[in-house]
């Protein structure tokens, strides 16, 4: 039957092309094939489908035509009319190029002034733990397990910006991958070890406690006061902040468990101190835990010598309640063979959200400021203080394979 279709006066292709056109029911039963090469190994070559009918109403012109070009017969002569004089495809499209060259050849030969295009290919970028297909990450969307295409576990340029990605370094890093042919799969960390230079020299520096089992620090021998101190200890470019210094200070619980009585420490920005007495009680589950510290102020002792360097907050009013959103890889695989499902391999659990006070200072930060949280990270602010809502922050890698 193919041969002889394959074969059959050309007046009688062009009345079933009149009638695809038409959309009738004969028409709809028919597609429009170039005759290439039935023979050819590369299967691409071996008479392409060039046009099919399709009666969905067209965005722009409604229901006037009937019969659409395929993708693969479309390109060459888009491409063309529009004066690409070079497509950049994916290197998966490899075996098609020739037929690429093939078609632009036959429509060049009808319609004249179409000029040639030359196809360069470059292999698709692969990252770890993730997916790049439209399809497959429109299932995340759908399925509610990330919020959008800006959620900030997304491989998208707006989910990686949302995470604190400054456009520099995603400049960077693409120059760096140049126009390989290879296919290379792409550790985040690198992506985002070339961000951390940039934000590292000129992010002010904050504090944050964690608001769950915080520890109070009562101090002998403070004069409240609140001091002026530098946001960024080796920038003086980035400008200066308020410290608040009272008679009690809030440590994270996590720092009280290593304190004990005679000890000296250093509060940084601050001085040291000498810890008196650490008062833990049991609570059963977990062994320890400590319910208060009693400490002395000791300026005079050398920092240089002291082990423990603690951020803390003076307990006020004053502080600004933040959210820290923590976030994990889309995938629990680093790479999916061809056979394996994505869904079968979804992280479920890839969003931690920790309550934390930060310094009076933050109040003022704005949605898309990036800082660091001393001896906790890198953060973007996603969302500003307003009235008493929390600010949220959401952490930046920093390319050391958290």
């Amino acid at each position: 039957g193919l041969h002889l279709r394959r074969n059959r006066p050309v007046e009688e292709t062009m009345g079933i092309w009149e009638q695809m056109k038409a959309g009738t029911e004969e028409g709809l039963k028919n597609c429009l094939r170039i005759k290439m090469d039935m023979s050819n190994p590369n299967k691409a070559l071996r008479d392409p489908v060039c046009y099919r009918c399709n009666l969905t109403p067209h965005q722009r012109h409604g229901e006037r035509y009937k019969a659409y070009p395929t993708y693969d017969f479309a390109c060459p002569f888009v491409d063309s009319y529009e004066g690409v004089t070079h497509a950049l495809r994916t290197s998966e499209y490899k075996d098609r190029e020739e037929q690429f060259y093939r078609m632009l050849k036959f429509q060049q030969q009808v319609w004249p002034g179409l000029g040639d295009v030359v196809i360069w290919d470059y292999a698709r970028l692969a990252f770890m733990y993730t997916v790049l297909s439209k399809r497959k990450l429109t299932w995340f969307v759908e399925q509610g397990i990330v919020s959008g295409w800006d959620d900030p576990r997304m491989p998208t340029v707006q989910g990686i910006i949302r995470r604190g990605m400054q456009v520099p370094a995603l400049r960077e890093f693409m120059m760096g991958q140049g126009a390989s042919k290879n296919v290379t799969l792409q550790s985040w960390d690198k992506i985002w070890a070339i961000n951390k230079k940039f934000i590292d020299p000129v992010c002010p520096r904050h504090t944050g406690i964690e608001a769950q089992d915080a520890v109070r620090v009562t101090l002998a021998g403070v004069t409240e006061e609140t001091v002026e101190v530098p946001k960024h200890v080796k920038n003086p470019d980035v400008g200066m902040k308020k410290q608040i210094r009272t008679g009690v200070a809030i440590i994270d619980q996590a720092d009280a468990l290593l304190l004990e009585d005679g000890m000296e420490i250093t509060l940084m920005a601050w001085g040291n101190v000498i810890i008196n007495k650490v008062h833990r009680s049991s609570d059963g589950k977990n062994g320890s835990k400590v319910d208060g510290v009693d400490a002395t102020l000791h300026l005079e002792g050398d920092f240089k010598k002291t082990k423990l360097k603690l951020t803390w907050l003076a307990d006020t009013d004053q502080n600004v309640p933040i959210t820290l959103k923590h976030y994990g890889y889309l995938l629990t695989k680093t790479k999916l063979e061809e056979d394996e499902e994505f869904e079968t391999f979804v992280n479920h659990d890839s969003e931690r959200t920790i309550q934390a006070l930060g310094d009076l200072n933050m109040r003022t930060l704005k949605a898309g400021d990036v800082i660091q949280l001393e001896r906790r990270g890198y953060y973007i602010v996603d969302v500003a203080a307003h009235g008493d809502e929390p600010v949220v922050l959401i952490d930046i890698p920093s390319g050391k394979g958290k």
